[in-house]
């Protein structure tokens, strides 16, 4: 009876949503245990280094067990949720058992079949699941520890030693009381900002007892570890007391006056890109300040225009219009550089980043052959853009091929800056706060609508004179908007 119960359970992996990902973020649970699921149901949502994603279970059950809480990193291929099939074939179950588990012989030569002719969507993989439903480590092998090695324990399990202030008897610290761990015990769970205080404060966290969910070690147990370890220290005859560990130990920092946020996700990705397009692309960035004031009256008259009804028309699209035309007058501006091949690349499409700021960091969708679009056209894609972005649905394949980029800080009331270039792209322009200023117009200093541009471009793709042109040609469209009429 309870192999008919077992067999009817099947373990849904956490699938490779990005390219070759290695793990992702399960931000929300959308079911839980109890409740029943149908095949292409919508379980739960992952955020990977790139896009947040919503999986799909691939069959129909009822849900057993959740194996992650919200905020958990899972490596790709962790099981993440257990359903019970119910009337599934024993075909399936049986690869789900362990190994030692199988009641036959003839189990796992059916295996290889099953996975054969078993789906294999490309978004929601998923197969033969090799464990039970208990966490897994999230990195690294699985290796020996041995209890009676303090120096092994301490080299596997990633930890410095103990800190100076802290007294090094020859025995290991008993921190505490653990039973020797056996060979191949999993490593201990713990986020990397616990794992590096336990290596400040010298705790071996083989020792910790875990309290938090799925007996994972928080920070709180790493101090209560230390806590119980300093009674229990020997001190020599007479000595002064030694001051607590966590107060001595280098590196340790106060809670109450700083804080730590693990880079992960979105961020991690961000900032990887942007050090290595910074430091292999050689930038260049040029400035010019335009009155953008016809631009501005233009936008107020197409608001009212029925061709524009329900888009979002605002200066950014005149912007993104303006430089579209300005690539069309000097294509060789949109290319990329081929390092195996040693070559320039120049796309005759426009494929246009649009940077977008979200809750899990900066993210830059881009719009699909944005080159070929009417103004209309241009509005809605831009309206849709920003909408899914903001509701962080933005994916994977929206953020790539992308040629140049458009950054909008002056929404945050910036004038301009200098913006890095998108890894893989050959210019980038950044618009600054559109606002009045003292202006010579006709002869005569009036206020006018006045903003700062910034192009960076790669110099390896673009010279000077070129990226100039550019620069210019976006100025003169957006201080004589008519020019989009007749320079297109």
């Amino acid at each position: 009876m309870t192999t008919m119960t077992e067999a009817s359970v099947r373990e849904f992996k956490m699938p490779d949503v990005g390219e070759g990902l290695t793990e992702a973020e399960i931000l929300k649970w959308y079911v839980q245990p109890g409740d029943t699921v149908t095949d292409g149901q919508v379980v739960c949502e992952v955020e990977t280094a790139k896009a947040a994603v919503e999986l799909p279970i691939p069959y129909d059950g009822v849900v057993r067990d959740l194996h992650f809480p919200e905020g958990t990193t899972v490596d790709v291929g962790t099981s993440i949720i257990a359903v019970d099939v119910g009337g599934g074939s024993a075909s399936p179950a049986a690869a789900e058992q362990p190994a030692a588990e199988q009641p036959a012989p003839a189990a796992p030569a059916e295996e290889p079949k099953s996975a054969g002719s078993g789906r294999q969507p490309v978004l929601v993989g998923y197969g033969v699941a090799t464990s039970s439903t208990r966490r897994r480590p999230r990195k690294g092998p699985e290796v020996p520890v041995q209890q009676a090695s303090p120096a092994i324990q301490t080299e596997l399990n990633g930890h410095g030693p103990a800190a100076p202030a802290a007294p090094a008897p020859a025995a290991p610290a008993p921190v505490a009381p653990a039973a020797p761990a056996p060979a191949g015990a999993e490593r201990p769970l713990a986020k990397p900002p616990v794992r590096k205080l336990a290596k400040d404060l010298g705790v071996d966290l083989t020792t910790v007892v875990p309290t938090g969910p799925d007996g994972i070690i928080t920070r709180e147990d790493v101090h209560a570890a230390v806590a119980a370890a300093v009674p229990a220290a020997p001190e020599p005859s007479g000595a002064p007391a030694p001051a607590p560990a966590a107060a001595a130990a280098p590196g340790s920092y106060d809670t109450a006056r700083e804080t730590r946020i693990p880079v992960k996700g979105v961020r991690k990705v961000t900032a990887a890109a942007m050090v290595g397009s910074a430091f292999t692309a050689p930038h260049v960035t040029e400035f010019v300040t335009v009155d953008v004031t016809r631009t501005m009256k233009l936008v107020e008259e197409l608001k009212a225009d029925k061709e524009f009804a329900g888009l979002r028309v605002n200066p950014l699209l005149l912007i993104a219009k303006a430089l579209l035309v300005a690539i069309r007058r000097n294509p060789d501006v949109n290319a990329s550089w081929d390092e195996a091949a040693q070559e320039i690349v120049v796309k005759h499409y426009v494929n246009l980043g649009i940077a977008a700021a979200t809750p899990r960091g900066l993210i830059v969708p881009n719009i699909k052959d944005a080159h070929a679009k009417t103004l209309p056209q241009l509005a809605e894609s831009l309206g849709e853009l920003v909408a899914t972005a903001r509701d962080g649905k933005t994916s994977p394949a929206a953020m790539q091929g992308g040629t140049v980029t458009i950054t909008n800080v002056g929404v945050f009331g910036v004038d301009t800056g200098t913006p890095i270039l998108n890894p893989g792209e050959s210019a980038i322009l950044a618009v600054g706060a559109i606002k009045p200023q003292p202006w010579v117009h006709k002869g005569k200093v009036k206020p006018r609508q006045v903003t700062t541009l910034a192009l960076s471009f790669d110099h390896r793709l673009v010279d000077g004179e070129l990226g100039s042109k550019v620069l210019a040609d976006v100025a003169a469209i957006l201080e004589q908007p008519k020019r989009l009429i007749t320079w297109a």
